[in-house]
């Protein structure tokens, strides 16, 4: 058993190609040390969220291979989708799991991102724990003016990359990687095509325009399906849990006339969030994990 295990959950700008897709996952499985967990691509966002785990040199082995995977087979100059996105490889995050720090994910992030720059000539950007200047905290203000108005935006000193030339790779973009803690995708959909209303209710729920403190969200379309979403990150699921979020996308929904016709989770999610939210929609009195069938029979079995 692995003593030491990171979690990255990196984010390309490619929802579309499936050969692509499975390419880059291919690059991820072929180390040995490290486990490709899921896989989800959305053709609207035209986007895909891997999901890998496993020994931090191994992780950082996987992501430089993603990168070699993807670069020749994504051009942001003919990308067009709903997310936000400055890169091909867009986000890089690295996640303590088990035997590792915080402080020992920052050290790994500094170290990928100097090898991304060096091995592949995109400039890098540190976020989150790994930042080096406070507003470079947050991926949304570092992200902000996307690949289409980054090649300007990179000239200005206080954009200058973390590491690498003020020079946007000409396909590739620039690349967003850091450390941070478990973070839940989450995304909420609505009856209704009307993008005003999506964008209106994220604003309503977002932390940063007054409304849940570990929240962010945009306002998307999702054209295939004719029906806009609220896309969302939930940076601290503790203090903020999952069914304060939907509740309260509903009632602003209700506000607009519209329902919530279905929710998605990007990628994995801790047990400990459904949890939390079992037990506020069925109102449990004392609720426990222990209550959990296949947790009890895990438990009995590690005892004999």
């Amino acid at each position: 058993m692995w003593e030491s295990l990171v979690e990255s959950v990196p984010n390309v700008s490619e929802g579309r190609d499936r050969a692509a897709i499975e390419a880059m996952a291919t690059a991820i499985r072929e180390v040995t040390s490290v486990r490709l967990l899921d896989v989800q691509s959305d053709r609207d966002h035209h986007r895909t969220v891997f999901t890998l785990v496993g020994e931090p040199d191994g992780v950082a082995d996987a992501i430089l291979r993603l990168f070699a995977a993807a670069l020749p087979r994504i051009d942001l100059r003919t990308h067009r989708g709903e997310h936000p996105r400055m890169g091909a490889v867009d986000v890089v995050p690295f996640v303590p799991v088990r035997g590792v720090t915080m402080a020992d994910c920052v050290v790994l992030a500094r170290r990928v991102g100097r090898e991304v720059w060096d091995r592949f000539r995109v400039p890098v950007y540190l976020y989150e724990e790994a930042a080096t200047r406070p507003e470079r905290r947050d991926l949304a203000e570092i992200r902000q003016g996307q690949f289409e108005a980054f090649p300007e935006k990179i000239k200005q000193p206080e954009w200058a990359p973390d590491f690498g030339e003020p020079a946007v790779h000409p396909t590739a973009g620039a690349t967003v990687i850091g450390a941070r803690e478990f973070l839940i995708a989450f995304n909420v959909n609505l009856g209704t095509s009307d993008l005003k209303i999506a964008k209106a209710i994220a604003q309503a729920v977002r932390g940063s325009s007054g409304g849940l403190r570990y929240v962010k969200a945009l306002g998307l379309t999702l054209e295939e399906r004719g029906i806009v979403q609220v896309s969302m990150n939930l940076t601290n699921y503790r203090k903020t849990p999952l069914a304060r979020v939907v509740e309260m996308v509903r009632a602003e929904a209700v506000r607009y006339g519209v329902s919530v016709v279905g929710t998605e989770i990007v990628g994995l999610i801790p047990e400990q969030a459904l949890f939390q939210a079992a037990a506020h929609y069925m109102g449990v009195e004392q609720f426990s994990p222990d209550l959990v069938l296949e947790r009890r029979v895990d438990s009995a079995l590690k005892g004999r």
